[in-house]
């Protein structure tokens, strides 16, 4: 049907000028036009599988999609066995997952003992760092020694530690003369000699002025976890975002980031990507960069320290990785009876600031897993919360529990991110959505009482915020969508060809009324009316038309466009609609999209 569509596509637009009257799922808010001309491909342009199956030592595996899904990312943890990884990306591409999302460590600041031994947070030597010697010297009293050769009067003023599974190569360091590579045991170390401000002095030279240094000792791998990764995301054709380190917080306030430690924390960021510069800059499977450190997005972000995290760590990856985006994942608070929840007006204006500081994906939680935001409609405010959010907002309605629903905060955003892209910035709106419930019968996380969700809660979700963005992805592969039984990778599995319905308005065509839905799963459905006057079920095919690749670039992938013809005039005006599809093997929306006319 895609030639009819262009041979009309003319009279549509003309009659879509002349008279267009939208049904927006919450209040009478229009639904946001994407700019098309600001916008990367990042997110739909991706690689694809380099064989239909491969074998290695850990077995053989199968590259093919089973059961495509409308998440298409998740964030992984690191694992120290690397068949772990394969069977967990296998797993995530049978169920369309494209995009893999790692979660990191962070830069902490530590003290010494008198001996040099690098103390833990509880005041104990630290087991990590024990074995890391040199010529008989802790690696501090080394750290010292060599300073003090350069000059007398050097020393080092403060010490850090940063844990990973990488190793990495020779452009980690920028003076040869004072750092290097430790092999300590079965731990490869990592002596980084920085200048506090971040400044990172080029010219190495450190017997003039005497100075107080920072010492970064970073403990690595005899393996490089991450060229294993992308050498894996290469085979299924996915992209991956390693972590970036996590800044140090605030001890006082721990939601932000200390910023008397941002100086380090630029200088570790600018080695490890000048390292991943000389590495893999042309990697079409290094996606980019995810910047782990949450931030609650609130109306007063512009003065959370953190995004100067943000900003200094954009401004290095354009440096030494030109073309790959920073990915970070703030978090949404809707709660009413808490001082610091915030309404979808106050998170769009903390969008905008988080915009400013040049990330190129913003996939904010849309947090109702933690119970901080509620699924629902405008028509369902005075109902009573779902019993799964009771141990976080207790037993109330949802316009007593929250500002608003995940649908409300995703349609402020967006439209945030128009007025950004106008401005002239290059963002990306994702949703994450959450795969657990704040508690569970049997826990799914080694630590906390996150539970268990269904697939029906998840599509409820994908529901609500697929409207609204380009991806959708998820916290996270493991533990989340592998506990219970069934898990919900195994229900993914089972019912993955169920219809999601995320968007509806009133959209003439030619000389006809009618009703365009957006969603996934729309071939050969039936698209089912209902209002206080009655029942209608529109047969896609038999009645109106399918595109399954719609022209607009910034759609989720999967996602389609169905017309069905439908005289509105039979609706009371202001009545609320709610709108289902169903396809030929009996499957169904189970959540009804809720929508109604604008007069």
């Amino acid at each position: 049907m895609r030639w009819l569509f262009l041979v009309i596509g003319a009279a549509i637009l003309a009659v879509v000028a002349a008279v267009i009257i939208v049904l927006p799922p919450s209040d009478d808010d229009p639904p946001v036009t994407p700019s098309q001309a600001a916008v990367t491909k990042s997110a739909s342009a991706e690689p694809t599988p380099q064989v239909s199956a491969f074998t290695d030592d850990c077995g053989t595996f199968d590259t093919g999609e089973k059961a495509p899904y409308a998440v298409t990312g998740y964030w992984i943890t690191p694992k120290s066995n690397p068949c772990t990884w394969r069977k967990q990306l296998q797993e995530i591409h049978r169920v369309g997952g494209d995009t893999i999302i790692r979660i990191g460590y962070g830069l902490q600041f530590r003290t010494v003992s008198d001996s040099g031994e690098i103390l833990a947070k509880d005041g104990t030597v630290d087991p990590l760092y024990k074995a890391c010697e040199e010529d008989g010297l802790t690696c501090y009293d080394a750290a010292v020694r060599d300073l003090k050769e350069a000059n007398p009067g050097n020393r080092v003023g403060r010490t850090y530690v940063y844990r990973t599974d990488e190793l990495f190569g020779k452009d980690l360091f920028r003076c040869p003369q004072l750092e290097h590579t430790i092999e300590a045991g079965k731990r490869t170390y990592f002596r980084l000699i920085t200048q506090a401000d971040g400044s990172d002095d080029s010219t190495c030279d450190f017997t003039g002025k005497a100075r107080s240094y920072d010492m970064i000792l970073v403990t690595g791998s005899s393996t490089d976890s991450l060229t294993q990764l992308l050498d894996l995301a290469d085979q299924f054709g996915m992209r991956v975002y390693p972590a970036l380190p996590l800044a140090p917080r605030d001890a006082k306030t721990p939601i932000r980031a200390e910023r008397r430690h941002l100086g380090t924390l630029t200088t570790l960021t600018r080695r490890i990507l000048q390292d991943y510069g000389v590495r893999f800059a042309d990697r079409e499977s290094l996606g980019g960069v995810y910047q782990p450190f949450e931030v609650q997005m609130a109306a007063t972000l512009a003065t959370n320290p953190t995004l100067e995290v943000y900003a200094d760590q954009h401004t290095i990856v354009e440096q030494e990785l030109p073309g790959k985006p920073i990915l970070i994942s703030p978090y949404l608070d809707a709660r009413q009876r808490v001082p610091f929840g915030q309404t979808p007006k106050q998170v769009a204006e903390g969008f905008k600031a988080l915009v400013k500081t040049g990330v190129g994906i913003i996939a904010p939680q849309d947090s109702r897993g933690t119970g901080k935001v509620g699924l629902f409609w405008p028509d369902e405010r005075d109902s009573e919360v779902d019993e799964r959010l009771r141990p976080v907002v207790g037993e109330s309605t949802y316009e007593t529990a929250y500002h608003g629903s995940t649908r409300d905060y995703y349609r402020e955003m967006a439209a945030a991110r128009q007025e950004m892209l106008d401005s002239g910035y290059t963002v990306q709106l994702w949703a994450n959505v959450e795969a657990f419930e704040p508690s569970g019968d049997e826990p799914c996380a080694p630590q906390g009482t996150r539970g268990k969700t269904d697939k029906e809660r998840l599509d409820q979700a994908v529901t609500m915020a697929g409207r609204y963005v380009q991806k959708i992805v998820s916290y996270m592969w493991s533990d989340f969508m592998t506990c219970g039984k069934p898990s919900l990778e195994e229900e993914i599995t089972k019912d993955w060809q169920r219809p999601i319905a995320v968007d509806a308005i009133r959209r003439p065509r030619d000389v006809q009324d009618g009703l365009e839905v957006r969603g996934y799963n729309l071939k050969d459905s039936t698209i089912t009316v209902q209002w206080s006057g009655g029942t209608s079920e529109l047969g896609v095919s038999s009645a109106g038309w399918l595109d399954e690749d719609p022209i607009e670039e910034e759609l989720p992938d999967g996602m389609a466009t169905a017309w069905v013809p439908f005289d509105w005039d039979k609706v009371p005006a202001g009545e609320w609609v709610k709108i289902g599809v169903k396809v030929p093997s009996g499957k169904a929306t189970t959540e009804l999209l809720h929508v109604r006319i604008v007069t």
